[in-house]
């Protein structure tokens, strides 16, 4: 898990469910460069030819709500995301967030699209690098941060059960 990022927001509105980070058709493979394609297909034609390795999403309330799927963190992964903040987000979502390494950032904040964003994940701060403002937000329970740090949920518990 790294840290401190830097990266363009991509702006989204409350509510977005999984069907929306990537459609159904797509879930006959979990390969994340291959999800990563189809990545907010039909209600952001443009966002996979555009998203940039690093880049982050902000959301508002209830982000990653619908269906328990995996593969809509993967697909955000696959396309370069490197870690999602929004005002609130479906507990499964947040859970596969942290299980696969994808920070799921709570705070609630103002921001357009393409402003630049310098998070710090220790810190528990983000600063949009266009306006000047900063922002907090509360830090990860432990078990998060270990999970992160090993590599996701399935290095966690294979490292818990060599040592």
């Amino acid at each position: 898990m790294k840290n401190k990022m830097k990266g363009r927001a991509w702006r989204f509105k409350d509510n977005v469910d999984t069907d929306q980070v990537i459609p159904a058709e797509y879930l006959i493979t979990g390969d994340p460069k291959e999800l990563s394609k189809h990545v907010f297909e039909k209600v952001r034609p443009d966002f996979a030819g555009s998203v940039k390795v690093g880049d982050m999403i902000v959301g508002g309330k209830n982000f990653g709500c619908g269906s328990s799927r995996e593969h809509a963190v993967r697909a955000l992964m696959g396309a370069g995301i490197s870690c999602v903040i929004a005002e609130s987000f479906a507990r499964i979502f947040y859970r596969n967030s942290i299980n696969l390494c994808l920070p799921p950032v709570e705070c609630t904040m103002e921001v357009k699209n393409g402003d630049l964003l310098d998070v710090d994940l220790v810190e528990g701060r983000i600063q949009n690098l266009t306006d000047g403002r900063l922002y907090s937000f509360r830090q990860f329970p432990s078990f998060a941060i270990l999970i992160m740090q090993r590599g996701g949920l399935m290095r966690y518990v294979e490292d818990s059960c060599t040592e």
